[in-house]
């Protein structure tokens, strides 16, 4: 079975290869369209985010499409940079930059107030109606200095308790095992082996 995985993020369609793995599936990116429009969230939520692009999508190439809106919450900053996560700095910025500017907003804030949360919202979209939306969360604190080269986007700077690591440092694998786009993965792949046994019956 084809699975259209709505992005072009390579770290997230990484991600997701792996958490979907031995699954008899066909994972495609949308850099595997070399015409695919791009999608321009709009939405207040990571759910309505992931919805619509799932949808767009899906109504776009006729391929069962999952879509993912993930981003970081910081407590002090109010829930910022939130859904804005991938355009904190500027509209074409990279990591580093939207890194810089969070650690700049949290100067000399103590660790206690630097807690924070990454979201994530996975969408399925068929037949051009979303047939399942799965929501998580991982729980951490912002650092004052970026740590690891692993993962990507706020990764350095996301301290984990649990593991006394930032997700940076974290492989692939005990990345998936607790971070929010790892524990909605795990959901994602139950619903998928149940619509590939119903394909096979």
């Amino acid at each position: 079975m084809d699975l259209l995985i709505a992005s072009k993020n390579r770290g997230k369609i990484r991600e997701i290869k792996k958490g979907l793995k031995n699954l008899k599936l066909k994972i495609i990116g949308l850099d595997d369209f070399s015409l695919a429009p791009s999608f321009e969230e709009k939405a207040e939520s990571f759910a309505q985010n992931a919805r619509d692009k799932a949808l767009f999508y899906n109504k776009l190439y006729d391929i069962l499409t999952v879509a993912d809106d993930s981003g970081l919450m910081v407590d002090y900053l109010k829930g910022a940079p939130g859904v804005y996560s991938a355009r904190f700095a500027a509209p074409y910025s990279d990591d580093k930059a939207r890194i810089k500017k969070l650690l700049n907003l949290l100067k000399g804030i103590s660790f206690e107030e630097r807690q924070a949360s990454f979201r994530c919202a996975l969408a399925v979209a068929e037949g051009g109606k979303i047939v399942e939306l799965i929501e998580e969360r991982a729980n951490g604190f912002i650092l004052e200095k970026m740590r690891g080269k692993k993962g990507f986007g706020y990764d350095p700077v996301f301290y984990f308790p649990p593991l006394k690591k930032s997700f940076a440092q974290l492989s692939l694998s005990e990345k998936n095992e607790v971070s929010h786009r790892g524990k909605a993965l795990t959901r994602l792949r139950q619903f998928l082996a149940q619509r590939l046994k119903q394909e096979e019956n």
